[in-house]
């Protein structure tokens, strides 16, 4: 940091690269964190683990796991860097958890000058809030610390039901269970519901034959032929669609947590989510459908639905409000501008706020107004990097 600040450069940090938007792109230094990538310190007492910033998802698990320690909810894709999916404020589903940096508690983060600033609520409480979900504009996290809860089993039941009784019991189906998310797929009536409790019995986990028969083949192989089929024959995509959902049937998944809540996804698309009100779910998924069937647009992924408590990180999308998560998807080389303009048409209505690390249409002079705490972070900015040293050109839309 130090020698960039002396050659007047612009930094930023990259994950993964997981992210479907240019958030870490630079014409300046790009600084890899997939080096720090260790578990620092694990207490099972008090739940609290420091991790460097560059581990990634998928290695803290077992990590945690060996020290009968868990993440308190996670999201569907366990490839991002721990700092990446912080920044962006990465979630799972469930109406009782927050999406996951509203579980940090601590995190070093080294500033423009090349100084190391340690964050908490009580050395740091403004900083704290910005950086949980900071898109990489204050400075480079080092290390993180996050308070787990201890390891727990999931038992996962998903199940295709009605698409209309689905929706008509949709509290009921969010409010109890401790996880709920369904998929759409367009140009049909069926719900892929996922309903998943937590436990601490023993897990009793399917063979890994059958699972990667059911994850690589079904999942991804067959996915693709179909996908591939709709992108040279797009007037076939309904058909397809209800082709796949007539394959689907009910099936059960138990083991530790941490390998329930990914799943492994092969077949390459790119994505737009917002984030709404829950009260607006129904609504906001009735009118995407609408619009897919009315310009008759070849949608081969479904619509995906999850759910988050509220938080108080200035720019997290869950900020003040129950959130209902609706992602739209597209296959690779089909045209998708057009699907992702109209969706986010529909979500400006509900004040939708987009998932910063996916793909959307908005400014600086259109996100303000929908995070009350904007100028606090804006604040915070201006005091750790003044000089703009972490800005991209991603930043300068999206923060000004």
């Amino acid at each position: 940091m130090r020698r960039a600040a002396e050659r007047g450069q612009p930094v930023r940090a990259v994950g993964s690269g997981h992210s479907f938007t240019d958030i870490a792109c630079t014409d300046g230094v790009m600084v890899d964190l997939s080096g720090m990538d260790r578990l620092l310190a694990a207490d099972p007492a008090t739940g609290l683990v420091t991790a460097e910033a560059g581990i990634t998802l998928r290695a803290l698990g077992p990590l945690l796991a060996a020290r009968g320690l868990a993440l308190e909810n996670q999201g569907d894709i366990d490839a991002q860097a721990l700092a990446g999916a912080l920044a962006t404020a990465t979630h799972g589903t469930g109406a009782r958890f927050p999406n996951l940096s509203a579980r940090v508690v601590g995190m070093r983060l080294v500033t423009a000058a090349g100084e190391v600033v340690a964050l908490s609520a009580d050395s740091e409480p403004e900083g704290l809030l910005a950086a949980r979900v900071s898109l990489g504009a204050l400075g480079i996290a080092s290390t993180v610390t996050v308070r787990c809860v201890p390891l727990y089993t999931l038992h996962r039941h998903d199940d295709p039901r009605p698409l209309g009784e689905t929706l008509d019991r949709l509290d009921e189906l969010v409010d109890g269970n401790d996880h709920f998310e369904l998929f759409v797929f367009p140009y049909t009536q069926t719900a892929a519901t996922r309903t998943t409790r937590r436990s601490d019995a023993e897990p009793r986990p399917t063979p890994s034959w059958r699972r990667r028969l059911q994850e690589d083949v079904v999942e991804n192989r067959v996915l693709d032929l179909i996908c591939r089929a709709g992108r040279r024959l797009p007037r076939a995509v309904p058909r397809l669609n209800r082709l796949m959902v007539s394959a689907m049937s009910e099936s059960h998944v138990e083991d530790r947590a941490y390998r329930v809540y990914a799943t492994e996804r092969k077949v390459r698309f790119t994505e737009m989510e917002y984030a709404i009100p829950r009260r607006h779910a129904r609504g906001a998924v009735e009118r995407v459908l609408a619009l897919v069937e009315r310009r008759r647009l070849p949608i081969l992924f479904p619509l995906e639905l999850r759910f988050a408590a509220a938080d108080d990180a200035f720019l997290s999308t869950a900020h003040g409000r129950e959130t209902c998560y609706i992602a739209v998807h597209q296959y690779a080389k089909m045209e998708f501008e057009s699907y992702f303009r109209g969706v986010e048409a529909i979500m400006e209505d509900y004040e939708g706020r987009p998932h910063w690390g996916k793909r959307h249409y908005q400014a600086a002079a259109t996100l303000r107004d929908r995070y009350p705490e904007w100028e606090r972070f804006r604040a915070v900015r201006a005091r750790l990097d003044p000089d703009g040293v972490f800005a991209n050109d991603y930043t300068r839309r999206v923060l000004g």
